[in-house]
């Protein structure tokens, strides 16, 4: 089986045409950052400005993700960031089941690019789909479960926390959280080598 670049990924993504969405939006908006890192952020879908700019976590939700990362001493260089869907879906609902379905093997073609050893869930929908349907994150955000070979998690969505300034406290707790694991898994595979 022929193995993709991340460069090939992005020229299917970008010239996709599996799902209604790809009628509406103005640019796909593939995932971004390192492919080496061991941390994959997932987020439902790119929003207005994503739309716009073609990259993942720009405008007021970026500068909300960006503080949370400042905050465990990261950046974007040092994290990979992408979404279900790579098009931006009218009027900022949330993705259809079909849309995401249509979208899935991008994100798991990602994340085989990747090899993750955390992925974490940015908001209910990503959660919902990528670690159980019946996920509630204001009861589950900042656990962790351990599925093949990944620790998966979810915070809440920086635009949540644009709409509820509250919830930042909660989040920053998260990231601490995903960091120690970090911390964690490092010096596990530094002993084992």
């Amino acid at each position: 089986m022929k193995l993709y670049t991340y460069e090939e990924l992005k020229e299917f993504v970008d010239h996709c045409t599996h799902c209604p969405l790809s009628q509406t939006r103005n640019r796909a908006v593939m995932g971004r950052g390192s492919l080496n890192s061991p941390i994959l952020f997932i987020a439902e879908g790119p929003g207005r400005n994503e739309d716009r700019d073609g990259i993942p976590f720009t405008g007021r939700s970026g500068e909300v993700f960006d503080r949370l990362l400042t905050g465990i001493g990261m950046k974007r260089e040092d994290i990979y960031i992408t979404n279900i869907v790579k098009c931006h879906p009218p009027g900022n609902r949330d993705p259809f089941p079909a849309e995401q379905e249509a979208c899935m093997p991008y994100l798991k073609y990602e994340t085989l690019l990747l090899r993750p050893k955390i992925i974490v869930c940015l908001g209910r929908i990503a959660a919902q789909r990528i670690i159980r349907p019946d996920y509630r994150i204001m009861r589950e955000h900042g656990t962790f479960l351990f599925r093949k070979n990944v620790w998966l998690t979810s915070c809440y969505h920086p635009s949540a926390i644009l709409r509820d300034p509250s919830k930042f406290s909660e989040t920053q707790n998260d990231f601490h959280t995903i960091y120690h694991k970090l911390q964690e898994y490092s010096v596990a595979e530094d002993c084992t080598e």
